[in-house]
């Protein structure tokens, strides 16, 4: 958080640096989440590219409130969602046209099962309704509070957890009906 603070005070300042060393760490996770909103790894990178390019283009103006991570994650969901809503999209993903990038050294057969563990993952979560997929994505993988989501989505915390909580429901029944097949 400290070092957030201070990349954003370099960054307004003009330290071109400070903008890649925030790129540099928050990518990853931002297009994770992004790929969990939208199923599509290159519609994905597009919106992570275009969050930080406002981003960049708003250096001047930008105030950091909370978390930035929190923000940038906030700022991918939201065009996740515009990109959703324009585009009608709620299919899911084919599993051949899934992409996965792994850092951690693992042997051919850890790969495989890791492979294999996440493409169910992938589908399952795709196969949720929009609201439950970002409720769990956001607080899972975007380290967001409930709170936090409710604030952003303009809806009661209860409403956030009820959807969390369905959304996992169904997400393990999805998983335990793949297993029996």
């Amino acid at each position: 958080m400290l070092e957030d603070r201070l990349l954003v005070w370099k960054f307004k300042g003009g330290n071109w640096d400070a903008l890649s060393r925030i790129y540099d760490k928050y990518r990853e996770d931002l297009l994770r989440l992004a790929t969990s909103l939208l199923n599509d790894i290159s519609s994905a990178e597009d919106i992570v590219q275009d969050v930080f390019v406002s981003f960049a283009q708003s250096h001047e103006l930008f105030r950091l409130t909370g978390t930035l991570k929190g923000y940038l994650a906030t700022c991918v969901a939201n065009r996740a969602r515009n990109s959703n809503r324009d585009d009608l999209r709620h299919r899911t993903v084919e599993l051949d046209d899934t992409k996965e990038v792994f850092t951690d050294s693992k042997t051919p057969d850890e790969w495989i099962i890791c492979s294999e563990e996440l493409k169910k993952l992938s589908n399952a979560i795709g196969q949720l309704p929009y609201e439950q997929r970002e409720a769990i994505v956001l607080h899972l993988q975007g380290d967001m509070k409930f709170k936090q989501i409710a604030k952003f989505r303009n809806v009661s915390i209860r409403t956030i957890q009820s959807r969390y909580r369905y959304g996992l429901d169904k997400l393990r029944s999805l998983l335990n009906s793949e297993e029996i097949k």
